[in-house]
């Protein structure tokens, strides 16, 4: 079992940069594939970035690759994201989900196990 709690979101204008954190408490935070997934009003749920178990491999949906960095700190049971050049587009609600399963490439919400509540990132143009 693993409990996900978000950070960070807020209000910027476009071009700026926010930094989102996610906090895992419960099983072994380093055996899981962490991703991000987004969800704006309207729209359905779509994949944002993923990470490895080791931090070696990262995955990006074409949109936010160059602005988006994702990393992980197995040590804090920690995973960020990094998002710069925000533009009005990205804005929604951001939620971190671990997968537990080793799938490749780890794009698909219906392979993650356990979502955190989200959190809101709004860009104003």
């Amino acid at each position: 079992q693993v409990q996900l709690a978000e950070s960070g979101g807020g209000l910027v204008q476009a071009g700026g940069s926010l930094r989102l954190s996610c906090a895992a408490s419960g099983s072994t935070f380093s055996r899981y594939t962490m991703g991000w997934f987004r969800q704006a009003p309207g729209k359905e749920r779509e994949f944002v970035a993923a990470i490895g178990w080791s931090g070696s491999n990262t995955y990006y949906t074409d949109s936010v690759k160059g602005r988006f960095t994702i990393s992980r700190d197995n040590a804090k049971n920690m995973v960020y994201l990094q998002m710069n050049s925000l533009k009005p587009e990205d804005t929604a609600v951001y939620s971190c989900a671990a997968q537990s399963a080793v799938v490749i490439p780890p794009i698909s919400a219906r392979n993650y196990n356990y979502w955190g509540q989200g959190t809101q990132v709004t860009v104003s143009s």
